[in-house]
């Protein structure tokens, strides 16, 4: 008899979801003795790491008890027994949704759609990450719950406002996470940490009972350690719910995964320092490139001549801004609910005019516009996914974090982040994955790839 050694506490905090569906397969872990791993290294680098508002240890382990048993009986889900974090934006029945603000103390009673989704996979929902406040912003410096640290370098952001879930995943603090996107709230901090990152096409998985930032930019997007998760993930959570007004009952069918890349066609943009890419990312971006002389295909330059990054991601920002006045109207009608700066933000929307506010929802139709007359030309629009890498945590904050992820939400698209390389200060950072609406499954294939090429993401967990 074969009998193998147990697996290190270390070892199950850096496996990949997929790897530790097959150990809880054969039994080389139990879903408990998991669910408790992931509970101790909480309790203890939580502190310093502040990337949890909350999670109840008694509700963690008898989920992992159920899981345990369903296992022992045979009739299992498809992530039965893996922890995963949720975004403090998600109604969790039972617990607060703080949406980052302070005075959200009161319990919801029902599920998000997506938590019903992972409750009937099996998953292990661990607790709630920390955000900006009202997933207004992109360091996670929240200033009620705190700053959440980058697990690569305390005092540096974790990038936002889902930067509590991707630092949770890069520390090894959660299997995966859910979180949200809205003009790049995924992705910006699984830049940052180094970790993987979808934002599916628009209306792919259902919104409902996540406190909305602006409805027709808003998805659920999801945070893992590889490019096969982020396919698990996306299919367990996929489809359409009839209560969401923006969920998609397959007006573009998901993509086959079959791209063959000596057919493909991948597009960059002609000059990223001409966008306000920072010369060391650009530097990155090229050396990862190099790596792939063959999986992306036919390279082609495409024009953005017509496409000014950072003037579409402020008409984004309004339409986030306008459309939280109307979400957060009762916490900003008491004094202490919301900070100073996210009441002055929501009052740079209250001066705008209705006028200003129908100029910025057209850029939404520009961007579809856009959207197709490039991916009639490309299959994938490859360019990095944030043009700066992580900074201090009291450093000033760059307008342009997300001027290279807007683009995808404006247009609906979904967006894959992979990391791409480190930085001279040692940083991770990432590239992104554009394609069509519809084209999920082909950009993970796609990113699957070529992350297996490069072979230069962080070791997992990034804190010990």
């Amino acid at each position: 008899m074969n009998v193998q050694p147990p697996i290190s506490e270390l070892d199950l905090r850096r496996a990949t979801m997929c790897q530790l569906l097959h150990w809880l397969a054969v039994e080389r872990v139990q879903p408990q003795a998991l669910a408790e791993t992931y509970l101790e290294a909480i309790e203890r680098l939580n502190p310093q790491l502040n990337a949890y508002l909350g999670l109840s240890s008694t509700m963690l382990q008898e989920q992992a008890l159920a899981a345990q048993h369903r296992r022992r009986d045979g009739v299992i889900g498809r992530l039965d027994g893996i922890p995963i974090a949720l975004k403090d934006n998600f109604d969790v029945a039972g617990w607060p949704t703080s949406a980052g603000l302070a005075g959200r103390q009161k319990p919801v009673s029902d599920d998000a759609h997506v938590v019903s989704r992972l409750r009937a996979s099996g998953a292990v929902l661990i607790g709630k990450t920390n955000m900006d406040e009202g997933a207004l912003g992109a360091v996670t410096d929240n200033p009620h719950f705190g700053a959440t640290h980058n697990p690569h370098r305390h005092g540096y952001t974790a990038g936002g406002s889902s930067g509590g879930a991707a630092a949770a995943v890069a520390a090894g603090l959660a299997v995966a996470a859910v979180g949200s996107d809205s003009l790049g709230s995924i992705r910006i901090p699984a830049s940052y940490c180094g970790v993987y990152a979808l934002k599916p096409t628009h209306g792919e998985i259902s919104a409902r009972g996540m406190v909305p930032a602006a409805r027709r930019l808003d998805t659920v997007g999801l945070i893992a350690r590889s490019a096969d998760d982020l396919t698990v993930l996306l299919q367990v959570l996929a489809g359409y719910d009839a209560d969401d007004a923006r969920s998609r009952r397959r007006r573009v069918a998901l993509s086959p995964p079959d791209w063959e890349p000596g057919r493909l066609r991948a597009g960059f943009l002609p000059d990223l320092r001409a966008v306000g890419v920072h010369q060391d990312v650009v530097d990155v971006f090229e050396a990862a490139l190099a790596k792939w002389p063959r999986e992306l295909g036919e390279r082609r330059t495409v024009d953005f001549a017509d496409w000014d990054f950072a003037r579409t991601r402020r008409a984004g920002l309004l339409l986030m801004e306008a459309e939280m006045l109307g979400t957060f109207a009762s916490d900003l009608a008491t004094d202490d609910h919301v900070s100073e700066h996210f009441r002055r933000l929501l009052g740079y929307a209250a001066g705008k005019s209705a006028a200003d506010y129908a100029a910025a929802d057209r850029v939404l139709d520009a961007a579809t516009l856009k959207m197709r007359r490039l991916f009639a030309q490309i299959d994938v629009l490859v360019l990095p996914t944030t043009p700066q890498g992580a900074f201090p945590l009291d450093a000033a904050v760059p307008d342009s974090q997300a001027d290279l992820t807007s683009f995808a939400s404006l247009a609906g698209c979904p967006a894959v982040n992979i990391p791409m390389g480190y930085l001279p200060d040692g940083m991770p950072i990432g590239l992104q994955l554009v394609g069509a609406r519809g084209s999920d499954l082909r950009l993970l294939e796609l990113a699957s790839v070529c992350a297996a090429t490069l072979d230069v993401e962080p070791a997992y967990p990034a804190i010990r």
